[in-house]
């Protein structure tokens, strides 16, 4: 069998796979319900329990049992899993998604307002909930997940009684990983690719009935020609013979599609949330800069006699506050806390956004358009950050168990090496696109490659050298 035929069978495989979820759905919901009644127990049964001692395990402790499954299984493979398939998380198995569905089928249907469609949501969520995470310990104890992941939950429903009908509105505008899910996704091999020609070319049959499909997550299907906004839930496959489910080149939509439109929020999303707030937050516990900043100002406090922001009287809702497990933040903590993140974010940015700038006026006159485009071609490391900094909370856990797990930093570097290469690869190609001239493209890859190893050296510096 020849490539040409391999491919061949490759979108005869997909398509078939995309109308098996048209024509099973209520099959989807039915899992879906498994799978919501699954995430009230995680969320509600170890809020309830006794906090673990140390020796607790995780399979014999519910408050262990329900952090690994949250924290070191659930998060860091879905995120995984929007590189690999896109969004089948989000239309297939999300409990929140389901839920705001739910209740938008039988909820006051108003009409979306103006604000929700605000397309800074999905960074400022995302910004907010990381940070707020920190200052809880949420990935360290079971009430802070209630607040996080129930409020986020809770908030998705209402959304989704008032506005909208039968829609996931939450989803589409205001939920807190929209942004991450939707960059993600753009590296996916499969997509829902939209014919134009055969849509236009499309007659309904005398004596049928119009088709419908329930694009609930309120996709243009029409003018898709990406999946960062598709939740490949399968509805609308086959639909006017024009939408199928197939396999694409995983650098097919930064390359050519993702610099038809600027989109300075993601850029915002990418740089100073992804790259920036998201490794400060993995870090700053580790940070021998955070340590020192905090010892000079506790003395100063001590010797100036202020000694309010030393003691944790805040409760654990705004401050981490659990004197039995001798883990307190006092306000000096939290404080420093949020001020390592932001300027870690901000560092972050100056760098990356400075060596993109260079990149492009490599390429000739400046033009705002290719930084955002060139910036697209780091969402590979952005992502696989992420993935590091939450798969810590795995590799604790399963180290507390008494498994050595020595292969992890192999695989930590096999990972930044291949997200970095993955990102010059994205750079040169795009770069492609804007110039024709050698020197130019190699000078302004030189360039962004300097952005990527920046985002690489965080990681570096939190795993290797702290």
């Amino acid at each position: 069998m020849n490539a040409r035929q391999g491919a061949g069978r490759a979108r005869v495989v997909t398509m078939r796979a995309g109308e098996w979820l048209r024509d099973h759905q209520r099959v989807i919901r039915r899992l879906q319900w498994g799978i919501i009644g699954a995430y009230v127990a995680l969320l509600l049964i170890p809020a309830l329990a006794p906090l673990p001692t140390r020796l607790s395990h995780i399979w014999s402790d519910v408050v262990l049992f329900a952090q690994f499954v949250f924290w070191g299984i659930w998060w860091p493979f879905v995120l995984v899993s929007m590189v690999l398939v896109g969004r089948s998380w989000c239309g297939l198995f999300c409990p929140e998604g389901a839920l705001a569905e739910a209740a938008s089928r039988h909820g006051l249907g108003r009409a979306i307002p103006h604000w929700i469609k605000w397309k800074g949501w999905p960074f400022v969520a995302f910004a907010c909930t990381t940070i707020y995470g920190q200052m809880v310990s949420v990935y360290q104890y079971p009430k802070p997940v209630i607040i996080v992941l129930g409020g986020s939950t809770l908030a998705a429903i209402v959304v989704g009684f008032l506005y909208g009908r039968d829609k996931r509105v939450w989803c589409r505008y205001l939920c807190p990983v929209n942004g991450v899910f939707g960059l993600l996704s753009k590296l996916a091999p499969l997509h829902y690719r939209v014919d134009k020609e055969a849509w236009h070319d499309w007659r309904r049959e005398p004596g049928t009935p119009a088709p419908y499909v329930n694009c609930t997550p309120l996709v243009p299907i029409r003018t898709m020609r990406g999946g960062s906004a598709c939740h490949m839930c399968g509805r609308c496959a086959g639909f006017k013979q024009a939408v199928v489910l197939e396999p694409r080149s995983p650098s097919h939509e930064i390359v050519n599609v993702a610099g038809d439109e600027p989109k300075p929020w993601e850029t915002v999303l990418i740089i100073f949330g992804l790259m920036g707030i998201a490794a400060g937050a993995f870090q700053w516990a580790s940070s021998p800069f955070y340590v020192t900043a905090k010892q000079m100002i506790a003395g100063w406090l001590v010797e100036h006699a202020g000694t309010t922001l030393l003691e944790p009287r805040l409760p654990w809702w705004i401050l981490t506050n659990y004197p039995d497990q001798n883990d307190m933040m006092t306000p000096l903590d939290g404080g420093l806390m949020i001020a390592y993140v932001l300027a870690t974010a901000c560092v972050a940015t100056i760098a990356v956004v400075g060596a993109l700038a260079l990149a492009v006026r490599a390429l000739g006159r400046f033009e705002a358009r290719r930084l955002h485009h060139l910036a697209q071609c780091l969402i590979p490391m952005a992502g696989c950050g992420v993935f590091l900094g939450l798969s810590m909370t795995t590799v604790t856990l399963l180290r507390s168990e008494g498994l050595l797990l020595n292969f992890v930093d192999l695989l930590r570097m096999g990972l930044l090496a291949g997200a970095a290469l993955w990102c010059v690869w994205l750079m040169w190609s795009v770069i492609s696109r804007y110039s024709t001239s050698p020197w130019r493209r190699v000078a302004a890859t030189v360039a962004g490659t300097a952005a990527v190893l920046f985002g690489t050296l965080n990681w570096i510096v939190l795993f290797w050298v702290w």
